[in-house]
């Protein structure tokens, strides 16, 4: 009887080592630890700053068409404008036209991946503890959360990432110190009212200038932001689990190189297909949203300068071209999202590897 149970005792010990073992290792990595917080967050980073490059021309001329700029409002609606645009830009400004604005795109990307990455670990870990806890749901809230946080501490670099690109003129081009101040004194539109009191009220409550307007099209980010980051983790964790499958397996993983014990790694390919399909869902679901929030953020730059709503971007879009006005220069965000998502989701995938993550 003594032998029998310390048989069994030897043999639920040698499983309990396994499970460990596949886990990544002797013991369950604390997430909660700076050195993980540190060390995801580095491997975003490096993740954001690599997909963005890649994209940068084709991030360009988006910008471009997506905030109708009168230059090169000729080249939408076509696969060829793409190229005909880039080839107008190339021809202008040379290669650092095509990379206008790279540099703040850089500075935001960095701390704005590093900060969702290390965000989504985060809020994973809390709202799905356990396997029991891995559901779609789930999933779809800790990504959506993570790009929430990543958006709000970044928000101000976007908006003057999104000016720079969208200036097109090569004599007293702005610096980036021009453009901020530009942004921080910006007016609302000057409201005419019957009545002396009825005009206090709105002057009272709106702000003149400030770092208000650092948040031009917050509101339509937030929005667009829920759909567009939570469907990507959540498509991406799913398509790894798919390509993870018994029978799909032997073709579509490999040992993890830093730890033959932990579980295997998707291949090159398999990574990069998981997260553009990734890339491809998301920004499908979000890109009116996005459309909304170029809309806002240019707002000062065209027209008469003042600062648009939400509301009256919508309407504004709509007005112009109807629905298909919400969905201007898709094909290109197709182009650009799908290869970015690919390499950011690898680079991260493969950081995390790395760094021993």
């Amino acid at each position: 009887m003594d032998v029998t149970r310390r048989s069994e005792k030897t043999s639920n010990e040698d499983l309990d080592s396994t499970v460990a073992l596949k886990s990544g290792g002797g013991q369950p990595r604390n997430k909660q630890n700076l050195d993980y917080v540190l060390r995801t967050g580095l491997a975003g980073g490096l993740a954001g700053c690599a997909a963005k490059t890649i994209v940068g021309p084709l991030d360009r001329v988006k910008i471009l068409f997506q905030a109708s700029n009168p230059q090169f409002a000729k080249y939408t609606g076509s696969w060829f404008g793409v190229v005909n645009a880039m080839r107008d830009i190339n021809r202008q400004s040379g290669v650092r036209g095509l990379f206008r604005g790279h540099s703040a795109t850089l500075l935001r990307i960095f701390p704005y991946a590093a900060i969702k990455f290390l965000a989504y670990e985060q809020i994973r870990a809390i709202l799905i503890p356990s396997k029991q806890y891995e559901t779609p749901l789930w999933r779809l809230f800790s990504g959506a959360f993570a790009g929430v946080t990543s958006v709000f501490v970044t928000y101000p670099l976007e908006v003057v990432r999104v000016r720079l690109a969208f200036e097109t003129k090569e004599v007293g081009r702005s610096s980036l110190r021009s453009i901020c101040a530009q942004i921080y004194h910006e007016q609302p539109p000057r409201i005419v009212h019957s009545s002396a009191v009825a005009a206090a009220v709105p002057a009272a409550a709106a702000p003149r200038s400030g770092f208000i307007n650092f948040y031009r099209g917050f509101s339509s980010t937030l929005a667009g932001m829920l759909p567009y980051a939570g469907m990507s983790f959540l498509t991406h964790d799913t398509a790894g689990d798919w390509l993870r499958l018994p029978t799909l397996a032997p073709y579509t993983t490999t040992a993890n190189p830093k730890n033959a014990s932990a579980p295997p790694i998707l291949r090159y390919w398999a990574e990069l297909l998981a997260g553009g399909f990734a890339g491809l869902v998301s920004q499908t679901a979000s890109y009116p949203f996005e459309v909304i929030r170029r809309r806002m953020q240019v707002g000062g730059a065209v027209g008469d300068g003042h600062r648009l709503g939400m509301a009256e971007t919508t309407a504004r879009v709509w007005a112009e071209r109807g629905w298909r006005g919400f969905f201007v220069g898709l094909s290109i965000g197709y182009l650009k999202v799908v290869p970015m998502a690919a390499v950011s989701f690898y680079v991260y995938e493969r950081g995390k590897v790395a760094l021993g993550v």
